[in-house]
């Protein structure tokens, strides 16, 4: 696994790297991490975004990366190789699906990331900001696995607050953490007025039939 650096490689050319060295009707994390490469624990966490968000999907896709961002963001906080589970890493998923959503991704990424550059750095520099942002990371890769996949929005907005944080932090651009931070606060209240109505709805339905 790489440890946590800095990537002179921008996101979407990683993507299109990525792509182009995928081989076989399947693919794992293993795999993927090894394509990535030295380019650094951020980069691969902000590759295990993509798929969540477009409005496509791949069984298994949310329980893996999830799962496996929350473990990669263990390693930005303790700078240090994090461990993953052999049985998250060997998890097929469908290779031909995959290089569809990434190849997607990567337009998408291309646009963001044409107004990245090195600002306000006061959020970016330093091992306490950078463990800070590690958690920040963490904090939405467990809202990205909420079993919430069928509500909408609700796996985009936290892989949309990873994905600004990792880009953030790897091309040291303070106003994308600011971002990151934002859409993480708005994830939480969004799921704050989905778990109110949910309740609102079972008051509503106990007193309709208990009335």
């Amino acid at each position: 696994m790489a440890t946590f650096q800095d990537s002179s490689e921008s996101l979407r050319d990683a993507l299109m790297r990525t792509i182009s060295q995928i081989r076989g009707e399947h693919v794992t994390l293993r795999e993927l991490v090894r394509l990535i490469g030295e380019q650094g624990l951020l980069l691969l966490c902000a590759l295990l975004t993509i798929p969540f968000l477009l409005p496509v999907s791949i069984p298994g896709v949310s329980t893996v990366f999830g799962a496996a961002i929350i473990l990669i963001s263990v390693g930005i906080i303790t700078n240090r190789a994090p461990w993953l589970p052999e049985r998250l890493m060997d998890r097929p998923l469908d290779a031909d699906k995959l290089n569809g959503i990434l190849k997607r991704g990567a337009d998408m990424v291309a646009k963001i990331e044409r107004v990245i550059r090195p600002r306000v750095r006061t959020l970016t520099d330093g091992a306490f900001i950078n463990r800070l942002n590690g958690f920040g990371i963490m904090a939405g890769g467990i809202l990205l696995i909420f079993p919430l996949g069928l509500i909408p929005f609700s796996n985009t907005l936290p892989a949309f607050a990873i994905l600004f944080l990792c880009l953030g932090v790897s091309q040291r651009d303070g106003v994308f953490v600011i971002l990151g931070y934002l859409t993480l606060v708005a994830t939480v209240i969004y799921f704050a007025a989905l778990a109110y109505a949910a309740f609102a709805a079972g008051q509503g339905l106990a007193s309709f039939f208990g009335g």
